[in-house]
């Protein structure tokens, strides 16, 4: 007896689902689902899951939450089979999912809440994510996240600490740091703390810990000791993921980021210098207002050139309530197309990075009997291994899918 959890969108929503999932333990028929506002296609899918759990269980209690439910709670709680909408401070806490919890939540409170959540499972996950940021203080003009998830707040090293010491415990072997901006980490903490110093602690004071990752960082904001620790701490894997969003400065300034095609190719050939053979992947969005073919070659152009093998591309996709979605649109079909030449650019680029890995021996995480991925992010093929185990096995072949290694 446990309530179902239907997660959409980031890494921080799915540690967030594991706390749900500790707090809904003992609920009966109960679906939660925990939505995600990045996309239109991210609220399609979870509208469309709603509908299907209430026409196929007729019966379940369906609780909605996440960043687009705090945007917009009535939409949600109008849906067919909804009984509960949940802002995203309090899904996390348990009296919000006690017996004698209101039917309907109509003041969803601000997102705020920077309390530590102990969470030791990840339903069918050999890498654990663990929170160590919550929201944004930037107002990049075509993302609506800020008004899901409040201004940016960082969790303090030690509960950091604590909780990549329960995780170690219960036997993951590689933590997965998260937040919404986590490059903007501890400036609201005493003394400050920059995300390297957080994480060269957490490094020291858990030794056990064997791998080390961060997720997708803002490259304007990279501070020296990180640096430092991608240059010299072998735990802290070799991978960074950028929020570029663009490689056309034209277009970088219309979203008002805070870095040009100069500051990311600097960050890149960087990291290069410091980790050889560190893989870069990358956030980017296609059709962006007033994005131009001219404009757009400028993007494809930067990212042939530096060659990033792991991209995650996304047709733009108007936001209400933001600066973008006033301005003059790209169609529809042009962006689709658009992220479909990234994505070929970094299929080739993929290609290439794992065609050198040939030869080298590789430590893998192994997530299933048959697959892994290892140090860099490479998915590597396996065979009769135990998920959540890291073995070491050399690179005998390679595609842009995926590395194949010897028995």
């Amino acid at each position: 007896m446990s309530a179902e959890l239907v997660t959409f969108g980031c890494r921080l929503n799915t540690w967030e689902s594991e706390v749900i999932r500790a707090h809904t333990a003992t609920l009966d028929d109960t679906v939660v689902v925990n939505t995600c506002a990045v996309t239109a296609e991210a609220e399609r899918q979870a509208r469309q899951a709603i509908r299907r759990i209430a026409r196929e269980r007729p019966g379940a209690r369906i609780v909605v939450t996440g960043c687009a439910v705090q945007i917009d709670p009535a939409r949600w709680a109008g849906l067919p089979g909804v009984s509960r909408v949940l802002g995203n401070e309090e899904k996390l806490h348990a009296r919000s999912w006690a017996a004698d919890a209101p039917s309907a939540v109509a003041d969803i409170m601000a997102a705020r809440d920077t309390a530590p959540h102990l969470v030791t499972e990840f339903a069918g996950r050999t890498r654990a994510f663990l929170q160590v940021q919550q929201g944004c203080d930037h107002r990049c003009t075509f993302c609506i996240i800020p008004f899901g998830r409040g201004p940016s707040r960082s969790v303090p090293i030690g509960a950091v600490v604590e909780q990549a010491r329960t995780l170690v415990a219960a036997g993951f072997a590689e933590i997965v740091l998260t937040g919404v901006d986590i490059a903007s980490y501890g400036p609201d903490l005493p003394g400050a703390p920059r995300l390297g110093q957080m994480v060269r602690r957490l490094l020291a004071l858990v030794p056990n810990l064997q791998r080390l990752r961060l997720s997708s960082i803002d490259p304007a904001a990279i501070d020296e000791d990180l640096w430092q620790l991608i240059a010299e701490e072998k735990r802290l894997m070799p991978h960074l993921h950028l929020s570029l969003q663009a490689g056309s400065d034209m277009i970088l300034k219309r979203m008002k980021r805070r870095h040009l095609c100069a500051d990311a190719a600097e960050v890149i050939a960087r990291a290069r210098a410091l980790r050889p053979g560190i893989a870069i992947g990358a956030d980017l969005i296609a059709g962006f207002p007033t994005e131009t073919e001219a404009l757009f070659a400028q993007t494809e152009a930067f990212v042939a050139a530096t060659a990033l093998p792991y991209l995650h591309v996304f047709a733009y996709s108007e936001r209400p309530g933001t600066p973008a979605a006033r301005m003059p649109a790209v169609p529809m079909h042009e962006r689709r197309a658009r992220a479909a030449r990234l994505r070929a650019v970094a299929r080739a680029a993929a290609g290439e990075f794992h065609t050198a890995m040939i030869g080298r021996e590789v430590a893998v995480l192994a997530e299933t009997e048959a697959r892994g991925h290892s140090e860099e992010f490479a998915p590597v093929r396996l065979l009769g291994a135990t998920p959540g185990q890291v073995l070491r096995a050399r690179v005998v072949a390679a595609d842009a899918d995926m590395l194949a290694v010897a028995a």
